[in-house]
């Protein structure tokens, strides 16, 4: 058996929230459940009783209960999770009232906003009575294009209390992107900003609104929220006239005139629309997932008994309103947590931006994307050294696959005493397959194990279940977070497209992984859809970055492969830090590395420096675009891309190489 990073203590197990919730299932089943082994094959065999007790466990809050916990689990798409229920979702977010931090708000330029639990009660019910009195019903959407603050929030809050379906994308996105999404629902109100600040600079939003708002004909109404011109700091306050030509246009403020504090929760069935998540967008326009109460539940079964997430905790995620991490970590209200919020670019004006508010803000779960910690890894950072993390109890990280180095360096540079959480999901399902346990040890590049609920499987080639040995991620059987339907998608076409179309039993979601008979981790290793295949060998991409985002002066890399002479070869892309040059030396000692410590088919054809790898909002790289680039195949929606401008390199260089 491998040596753990981590081990926790006993009074750390003793503490945890699982094994309260260990002792819970014992007590009402008559069970010994001894430990997280135990509880997962428990969970995936009566799937029924376990989404009971989560119910209970996390008091879920409702007006009416469950008639059953799951109708027809054989239906796959079209299972129907709590009928009969009755309840709000808002309404369980909103369980406090009091005088606690909601909310820590932090922008790049250390603008800093606080709200507590009742102020936060009373924003979103201005906003509440507001939308009704706009004539939103339920069913209606209401979406955002909105910076990471704590008015987004609210406005999420406001129009999911009414019943509304609630979606957003952050002002990262372009107009082309949002409005490829927000088109194809036909929101009738949108939340927006005036502008925002990244890496210093200013940008104006309600340019891009204006184009959203010209391809969006469903909106009846613009709601601006005064954000970069908020009257502070000598700045003038954005008024009606600054709203120029944009139509149906109105101030937060003046939207809100009038309203009282008072929240009337619209009680819905479980599977009312709560919210409409995006794919990447990187293939073509970005499909819609409908998601009902599933979320609610998953998210508290995740950040209470996976994530031991307790109302004196301070919990952060660098993410934005794009990104379902958002929607995950403003579910922390319901567990009544302190949720610290940053907008802005995470490591202006250096890379100890963050730090720095996690010193200040004593955060003690961190969250953040392998890409992030790999940066800090490259450039030398020293978290744990230059900050004082005392407060820091446990990190969280996701986005793409992290290499037994990444987390050997977070214990070594952040700090070696608390539990690292590496953990795999997706937008689809608004939650985790794989995550992470706080009575569990913690194995250089594994999640701990498969999630609470989750029956998840490697099936190899032929369809089979694999140890061991690395395989196609499935889930074998349904579980609530998992969309309702796609939309305009009345038959489930799309849907079934999307994960049934390899194995009709069982949801195929993308990614290549190897689960571990000995500490009953997962490994993954990067998205099964553009798994590389020289010579019909299948590797994960990731299993070539874990090698060479090791070696001194690679800062990033990118594998992709290409049809060449009836096979397949595989190019690799490497962005170098400052000061390197990708000389015949380098390019030795990447293909020795990876000849040694993979295999021979690991190593690349061509090795070719890139000044920039392309990402997704969601921090994965894009192996996709550059993959069709070079394969002569069309590449659709840069907008769906942080850096879109990096794709003009390797259109250079596909148009220069055919």
């Amino acid at each position: 058996m491998r040596k753990p990073l981590w081990v926790p203590s006993q009074c750390w197990i003793d503490g945890a929230s699982i094994t309260r919730f260990i002792n819970f299932v014992n007590s009402r089943h008559g069970l010994d459940i001894a430990d997280y082994k135990d509880l997962y094959q428990w969970s995936v065999e009566r799937i029924p009783e376990f989404w009971a007790a989560v119910w209970d466990f996390v008091e879920i809050r409702s007006s009416r209960g469950y008639d059953r916990v799951v109708e027809d689990p054989d239906k796959f798409p079209g299972t129907r999770w709590f009928p009969g229920a009755r309840l709000n979702f808002a309404e369980n977010l909103l369980r406090f009232q009091d005088d606690q931090l909601a909310f820590v708000f932090r922008r790049e330029d250390l603008k800093t906003q606080t709200m507590t639990y009742r102020e936060l009660y009373d924003l979103v019910a201005r906003l509440s009575a507001a939308l009704r009195r706009e004539g939103i019903v339920p069913g209606d959407r209401i979406a955002a294009y909105m910076p990471n603050t704590i008015e987004t929030a609210a406005a999420m809050l406001a129009a999911t209390s009414v019943g509304a379906v609630w979606s957003s994308c952050g002002t990262e996105l372009g107009a082309l992107a949002v409005s490829d999404r927000f088109g194809q629902i036909g929101p009738k109100i949108l939340f927006t900003v005036d502008g925002q600040l990244y890496k210093g600079k200013q940008v104006n939003v309600l340019q891009n609104v204006e184009k959203i708002a010209a391809r969006i004909p469903s909106l009846q109404k613009i709601v601006v929220v005064p954000y970069v011109a908020d009257g502070q700091d000598s700045r003038p306050a954005l008024s009606r006239e600054d709203l120029g030509n944009l139509e149906n246009a109105v101030l937060l403020g003046d939207f809100m005139a009038g309203s009282k504090p008072e929240i009337r929760f619209e009680q819905l069935p479980f599977d009312h629309p709560v919210y409409i998540m995006f794919s990447s967008g990187t293939t073509g326009k970005p499909k819609c997932m409908v998601q009902d109460s599933g979320v609610l539940i998953n998210h508290l079964k995740e950040l209470i008994i996976h994530t031991d997430l307790k109302r004196e905790d301070r919990a952060f995620y660098i993410s934005s309103p794009s990104w379902m991490m958002w929607n995950w970590l403003i579910s922390s209200l319901a567990v009544g947590a302190t949720i610290v919020l940053y907008d802005g670019n995470p490591n202006h004006p250096g890379w100890e931006a963050m730090w720095k508010l996690a010193e200040d803000e004593r955060i003690t779960i961190f969250g953040c994307s392998a890409s992030y910690i790999n940066y800090l890894r490259t450039i030398g950072a020293k978290p744990g050294t230059a900050h004082n993390l005392s407060a820091l109890r446990a990190m969280s990280q996701t986005g793409s696959p992290l290499s037994a180095e990444g987390f050997e360096w977070v214990y070594k540079e952040i700090k070696p005493d608390m539990h690292f959480n590496s953990i795999s999901g997706g937008t689809d399902i608004n939650g985790c397959f794989a995550l992470g346990s706080p009575i569990q040890p913690v194995y250089a590049g594994e999640l701990q194990g498969p999630a609470l609920g989750m029956k998840i499987k490697a099936y190899d080639e032929s369809g089979k279940p694999v140890v061991d040995r690395e395989g196609e991620l499935v889930c074998e059987a349904p579980a609530p977070s998992m969309p309702i339907y796609f939309w305009d998608d009345p038959n489930f076409e799309k849907y079934r497209k999307a994960y049934f179309d390899v194995y009709p039993k069982a949801w195929r979601h993308g990614d290549w992984v190897l689960f571990h008979g000995d500490s009953g981790g997962v490994t993954f290793l990067g998205r099964s859809d553009f798994t590389l295949k020289p010579s019909g060998v299948r590797i994960g991409p990731a299993e070539i970055y874990n090698v060479v985002e090791q070696i001194e002066g690679i800062a990033d890399s990118m594998a992709v492969g290409q049809d060449w002479k009836g096979d397949q070869r595989i190019l690799l892309f490497v962005k170098l830090v400052a000061g390197y040059e990708l000389n015949d030396d380098l390019k030795k000692r990447i293909k020795t590395a990876l000849r040694a410590q993979a295999s021979p088919r690991h190593v690349p054809e061509l090795i070719i420096e890139a000044p920039d790898i392309p990402y997704t909002f969601n921090m994965k790289k894009v192996e996709s675009s550059v993959s069709n680039m070079l394969n002569g195949r069309p590449v659709t929606n840069r907008d769906a891309l942080t850096n879109p401008e990096a794709l003009d390199f390797y259109e250079k260089f596909a148009r220069e190489m055919c």
